[in-house]
């Protein structure tokens, strides 16, 4: 049987987390949303996210002000900054952070977890939790 690469044992590891930390707890703007979650991520990936800069915010038109102070016009174009190779929905790995449509100007970000399967936020769910099968529309390499 062959080994998982360390690379691969770090993103699974980063990804339970994640998943860890933010699974079943309520959605609320400014500490549980996919944008915190996101940020956690990155921070587990070993990046450091700039979200802290925008400053809190605690509704939807907050959190689109808080985006806007720091450049953005959505959540896809802050990720876009930070470098992050962008990579079709299908080619993604476990532990990359993947968008779903939202209805909104954010978009939904989760963290991949493999097997078709995603952490995040779900207007069904009572917090975040694992979702399968989603119409992702973009995917960033970690």
């Amino acid at each position: 049987m062959k080994q998982a690469s360390p690379e691969m044992v770090r993103r699974v590891a980063a990804a339970q987390a994640t998943l860890a930390r933010f699974r079943d707890r309520p959605f609320r703007w400014g500490s549980n949303d996919c944008a915190r979650m996101a940020a956690f991520h990155l921070r587990q990936m070993g990046h450091k996210p700039q979200l802290a800069k925008a400053g809190s915010y605690r509704s939807a038109l907050a959190a689109r002000a808080a985006l806007k102070r720091l450049g953005f016009a959505t959540l896809a174009e802050a990720l876009d900054a930070i470098g992050l190779q962008r990579v079709a929905p299908a080619e993604a790995w476990v532990g990359d952070i993947v968008m779903g449509d939202s209805g909104d100007v954010f978009g939904a970000l989760g963290v991949l977890l493999g097997n078709e399967a995603m952490i995040g936020f779900h207007e069904h769910a009572a917090g975040a939790t694992v979702l399968r099968h989603v119409h992702l529309v973009s995917a960033w390499r970690l």
